[in-house]
Protein backbone atom coordinates (compact mmCIF):
# COMPACT_ATOMS: atom_id res chain seq x y z
CA UNK A 1 0.00 0.00 0.00
CA UNK A 2 1.29 3.39 -0.98
CA UNK A 3 0.43 6.62 0.61
CA UNK A 4 0.45 9.72 -1.53
CA UNK A 5 0.52 13.27 0.03
CA UNK A 6 -0.53 16.04 -2.37
CA UNK A 7 -0.55 20.00 -1.79
CA UNK A 8 -3.25 22.48 -2.98
CA UNK A 9 -2.54 26.11 -2.51
CA UNK A 10 -4.94 29.10 -2.77
CA UNK A 11 -5.53 32.56 -1.45
CA UNK A 12 -9.08 33.96 -0.38
CA UNK A 13 -9.66 37.52 -0.13
CA UNK A 14 -12.54 37.59 2.25
CA UNK A 15 -13.86 41.10 1.11
CA UNK A 16 -14.39 40.38 -2.10
CA UNK A 17 -17.33 38.35 -3.79
CA UNK A 18 -15.26 37.27 -6.76
CA UNK A 19 -11.83 36.17 -7.29
CA UNK A 20 -9.92 35.73 -10.29
CA UNK A 21 -8.94 31.85 -10.26
CA UNK A 22 -4.88 32.86 -11.54
CA UNK A 23 -2.91 30.70 -13.63
CA UNK A 24 0.02 30.39 -11.11
CA UNK A 25 -0.73 27.16 -8.61
CA UNK A 26 2.50 27.35 -7.35
CA UNK A 27 1.46 30.86 -5.82
CA UNK A 28 -1.80 30.09 -5.51
CA UNK A 29 -4.96 29.55 -7.38
CA UNK A 30 -7.24 31.33 -6.79
CA UNK A 31 -4.77 33.97 -7.10
CA UNK A 32 -5.88 36.39 -4.66
CA UNK A 33 -6.26 39.97 -4.68
CA UNK A 34 -4.92 42.56 -2.94
CA UNK A 35 -4.30 41.67 0.94
CA UNK A 36 -5.51 38.15 0.60
CA UNK A 37 -5.36 35.15 3.14
CA UNK A 38 -2.99 32.55 2.25
CA UNK A 39 -3.92 28.72 2.54
CA UNK A 40 -2.14 25.36 1.77
CA UNK A 41 -4.49 22.08 2.07
CA UNK A 42 -2.49 18.75 1.70
CA UNK A 43 -4.63 15.80 1.10
CA UNK A 44 -3.19 12.07 1.91
CA UNK A 45 -4.64 9.04 -0.01
CA UNK A 46 -3.54 5.77 0.26
CA UNK A 47 -3.71 2.64 -2.16
CA UNK A 48 -2.34 0.40 -4.44
CA UNK A 49 0.04 1.75 -7.13
CA UNK A 50 -1.92 1.20 -10.83
CA UNK A 51 0.44 -1.16 -12.37
CA UNK A 52 -0.78 0.72 -16.19
CA UNK A 53 -0.02 4.54 -14.56
CA UNK A 54 2.63 4.02 -11.88
CA UNK A 55 0.21 6.16 -10.78
CA UNK A 56 -2.08 6.31 -7.00
CA UNK A 57 -3.64 8.58 -8.20
CA UNK A 58 -2.90 11.35 -10.82
CA UNK A 59 -1.65 14.68 -9.28
CA UNK A 60 -3.85 16.51 -11.81
CA UNK A 61 -7.13 14.38 -10.39
CA UNK A 62 -6.11 14.96 -6.93
CA UNK A 63 -5.87 18.98 -8.13
CA UNK A 64 -9.28 18.71 -10.03
CA UNK A 65 -11.49 16.88 -7.12
CA UNK A 66 -9.94 19.20 -4.38
CA UNK A 67 -10.32 22.43 -5.99
CA UNK A 68 -13.66 22.26 -7.48
CA UNK A 69 -15.21 20.76 -4.25
CA UNK A 70 -13.05 21.67 -1.37
CA UNK A 71 -11.76 25.14 -2.17
CA UNK A 72 -14.82 26.73 -2.73
CA UNK A 73 -16.22 25.47 0.31
CA UNK A 74 -13.53 26.84 2.29
CA UNK A 75 -13.35 30.33 0.42
CA UNK A 76 -17.25 30.44 0.78
CA UNK A 77 -17.23 30.45 5.25
CA UNK A 78 -14.28 32.48 5.16
CA UNK A 79 -16.37 35.07 3.48
CA UNK A 80 -19.68 34.44 5.14
CA UNK A 81 -17.58 34.83 8.59
CA UNK A 82 -15.91 38.26 8.00
CA UNK A 83 -19.13 39.46 6.29
CA UNK A 84 -20.77 39.35 9.49
CA UNK A 85 -17.78 40.06 11.64
CA UNK A 86 -17.16 37.15 13.21
CA UNK A 87 -13.88 35.11 14.35
CA UNK A 88 -12.26 32.07 13.00
CA UNK A 89 -11.56 30.01 15.63
CA UNK A 90 -9.32 26.63 15.66
CA UNK A 91 -12.37 24.49 15.83
CA UNK A 92 -14.18 26.01 13.41
CA UNK A 93 -11.41 24.47 10.93
CA UNK A 94 -11.34 21.27 12.18
CA UNK A 95 -15.57 20.84 11.33
CA UNK A 96 -14.91 22.13 7.44
CA UNK A 97 -12.31 19.91 7.25
CA UNK A 98 -14.62 17.22 8.14
CA UNK A 99 -17.03 18.37 6.37
CA UNK A 100 -14.84 18.33 2.92
CA UNK A 101 -13.09 15.40 4.22
CA UNK A 102 -15.85 12.90 3.15
CA UNK A 103 -17.02 14.49 -0.29
CA UNK A 104 -13.07 14.25 -1.66
CA UNK A 105 -12.82 10.52 -0.19
CA UNK A 106 -16.08 9.73 -2.34
CA UNK A 107 -14.44 10.86 -5.69
CA UNK A 108 -11.43 8.94 -5.46
CA UNK A 109 -12.97 4.95 -6.30
CA UNK A 110 -9.46 3.16 -5.86
CA UNK A 111 -7.96 5.08 -3.39
CA UNK A 112 -8.93 5.78 0.70
CA UNK A 113 -8.48 9.43 2.01
CA UNK A 114 -6.42 9.50 4.99
CA UNK A 115 -5.94 12.60 6.62
CA UNK A 116 -6.23 16.57 5.39
CA UNK A 117 -3.97 19.47 6.56
CA UNK A 118 -4.55 22.81 6.00
CA UNK A 119 -1.63 25.23 6.63
CA UNK A 120 -2.82 28.17 8.04
CA UNK A 121 0.99 29.91 7.70
CA UNK A 122 4.41 28.55 6.82
CA UNK A 123 4.68 27.65 10.75
CA UNK A 124 1.31 26.13 11.68
CA UNK A 125 -1.03 23.71 10.24
CA UNK A 126 -4.03 21.61 11.88
CA UNK A 127 -4.42 18.00 10.54
CA UNK A 128 -7.80 15.48 10.73
CA UNK A 129 -7.51 11.55 10.58
CA UNK A 130 -10.24 10.41 8.85
CA UNK A 131 -9.89 7.19 10.67
CA UNK A 132 -10.45 9.18 14.26
CA UNK A 133 -13.25 11.66 13.21
CA UNK A 134 -12.92 13.20 16.97
CA UNK A 135 -8.97 13.38 17.21
CA UNK A 136 -7.41 16.75 15.50
CA UNK A 137 -4.01 17.49 15.72
CA UNK A 138 -2.43 21.25 16.10
CA UNK A 139 1.38 21.40 15.16
CA UNK A 140 3.52 24.96 15.71
CA UNK A 141 6.98 25.47 14.36
CA UNK A 142 9.93 27.46 17.33
CA UNK A 143 13.08 28.10 16.42
CA UNK A 144 16.36 28.50 19.04
CA UNK A 145 19.99 28.70 18.53
CA UNK A 146 22.14 26.27 20.33
CA UNK A 147 26.24 25.35 20.11
CA UNK A 148 27.13 21.59 20.94
CA UNK A 149 30.13 19.14 21.02
CA UNK A 150 29.43 15.38 19.50
CA UNK A 151 32.09 13.65 21.95
CA UNK A 152 32.04 10.37 23.75
CA UNK A 153 34.11 10.01 26.26
CA UNK A 154 34.54 6.32 26.90
CA UNK A 155 35.98 6.48 23.09
CA UNK A 156 39.67 7.42 21.92
CA UNK A 157 39.98 10.81 20.83
CA UNK A 158 40.70 9.00 17.16
CA UNK A 159 37.37 7.18 17.42
CA UNK A 160 35.80 10.39 18.14
CA UNK A 161 36.67 11.95 15.47
CA UNK A 162 36.21 9.09 13.12
CA UNK A 163 32.82 8.54 14.39
CA UNK A 164 31.48 12.18 14.75
CA UNK A 165 34.03 13.83 11.93
CA UNK A 166 34.12 17.91 12.23
CA UNK A 167 31.05 17.44 14.94
CA UNK A 168 33.73 16.41 17.10
CA UNK A 169 35.12 19.82 16.92
CA UNK A 170 37.29 20.79 20.62
CA UNK A 171 35.41 24.21 20.53
CA UNK A 172 31.86 22.99 19.34
CA UNK A 173 29.88 24.43 16.72
CA UNK A 174 26.31 25.52 16.40
CA UNK A 175 23.19 25.31 15.13
CA UNK A 176 19.59 27.13 14.48
CA UNK A 177 17.15 24.30 15.17
CA UNK A 178 14.06 24.46 14.07
CA UNK A 179 11.43 22.44 16.45
CA UNK A 180 7.51 21.38 15.55
CA UNK A 181 5.34 20.36 18.29
CA UNK A 182 2.11 18.52 17.61
CA UNK A 183 -0.38 18.00 19.89
CA UNK A 184 -3.74 16.23 19.13
CA UNK A 185 -6.94 16.89 21.18
CA UNK A 186 -10.56 15.70 20.83
CA UNK A 187 -13.03 17.79 19.43
CA UNK A 188 -14.88 19.15 23.10
CA UNK A 189 -11.50 20.05 24.36
CA UNK A 190 -9.94 23.60 24.63
CA UNK A 191 -7.29 24.93 23.63
CA UNK A 192 -4.92 27.98 23.45
CA UNK A 193 -2.75 29.16 21.38
CA UNK A 194 -0.99 31.48 23.01
CA UNK A 195 -1.01 29.13 26.43
CA UNK A 196 0.58 26.35 23.99
CA UNK A 197 3.35 28.73 23.04
CA UNK A 198 3.71 29.73 26.79
CA UNK A 199 4.49 25.95 27.89
CA UNK A 200 6.64 25.22 25.13
CA UNK A 201 8.69 28.92 25.10
CA UNK A 202 8.92 28.29 29.06
CA UNK A 203 9.37 24.00 29.44
CA UNK A 204 11.54 23.98 26.36
CA UNK A 205 12.97 26.65 24.30
CA UNK A 206 14.53 28.74 27.28
CA UNK A 207 16.32 25.95 28.60
CA UNK A 208 18.22 25.05 25.02
CA UNK A 209 18.14 28.67 23.22
CA UNK A 210 21.67 30.12 22.61
CA UNK A 211 23.50 27.70 24.82
CA UNK A 212 25.95 25.16 24.97
CA UNK A 213 24.26 22.30 25.10
CA UNK A 214 27.07 20.14 26.59
CA UNK A 215 27.78 22.24 29.26
CA UNK A 216 24.78 24.63 30.04
CA UNK A 217 21.88 21.50 29.95
CA UNK A 218 21.97 18.89 33.03
CA UNK A 219 20.20 16.51 30.67
CA UNK A 220 23.25 16.15 28.17
CA UNK A 221 26.12 16.13 30.73
CA UNK A 222 25.03 12.37 30.47
CA UNK A 223 24.10 12.02 27.11
CA UNK A 224 25.25 13.17 23.66
CA UNK A 225 23.23 16.80 22.67
CA UNK A 226 22.60 14.69 19.04
CA UNK A 227 19.42 15.82 16.90
CA UNK A 228 18.04 12.59 17.85
CA UNK A 229 18.15 13.37 21.86
CA UNK A 230 17.27 16.61 21.17
CA UNK A 231 14.00 15.48 19.96
CA UNK A 232 14.15 13.18 23.35
CA UNK A 233 14.33 15.74 25.51
CA UNK A 234 11.78 18.42 23.90
CA UNK A 235 9.52 15.08 24.21
CA UNK A 236 10.30 14.40 27.72
CA UNK A 237 10.53 18.42 28.77
CA UNK A 238 6.75 18.89 26.91
CA UNK A 239 4.77 15.78 27.29
CA UNK A 240 3.64 16.47 30.63
CA UNK A 241 3.19 19.95 31.07
CA UNK A 242 0.69 21.24 27.83
CA UNK A 243 -2.78 21.52 29.32
CA UNK A 244 -5.52 20.16 27.92
CA UNK A 245 -4.04 18.29 24.79
CA UNK A 246 -1.86 15.34 24.79
CA UNK A 247 1.47 15.54 22.90
CA UNK A 248 1.67 13.51 19.59
CA UNK A 249 4.91 14.11 18.48
CA UNK A 250 8.39 16.39 18.37
CA UNK A 251 10.61 16.85 15.08
CA UNK A 252 13.80 18.71 15.83
CA UNK A 253 15.79 19.93 12.18
CA UNK A 254 19.08 21.01 12.79
CA UNK A 255 19.59 21.92 9.19
CA UNK A 256 17.25 21.97 6.17
CA UNK A 257 18.86 18.63 5.75
CA UNK A 258 18.33 16.77 8.71
CA UNK A 259 16.17 16.53 10.88
CA UNK A 260 14.47 13.78 13.90
CA UNK A 261 11.14 12.95 14.56
CA UNK A 262 10.40 11.35 18.10
CA UNK A 263 6.66 10.01 19.51
CA UNK A 264 7.42 8.87 23.06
Amino acid sequence: MHQLSRQIRFSVNPFLDETETGFNSYTSKPAGEGLAIFFALWVELAAEVDPETGFVVNVVEIDKVVRSLSVPVVSDFIKDRYSKGQTVLLDDLYSLLRKVAPVIDDNFANAKLLSMTLELNPFRKITIELENDKMAYFSEKFEFAAMHKLWNESFSDEKNFEVFGKCANPSGHGHNYVIEVTVEKDSDELFSIGSFEKCVSEEFVDLVDHKNLNVDVEYFSQKIPTVENIAVFAWESLCKKIAGVRLSGVTVWESDRTCCSYRG
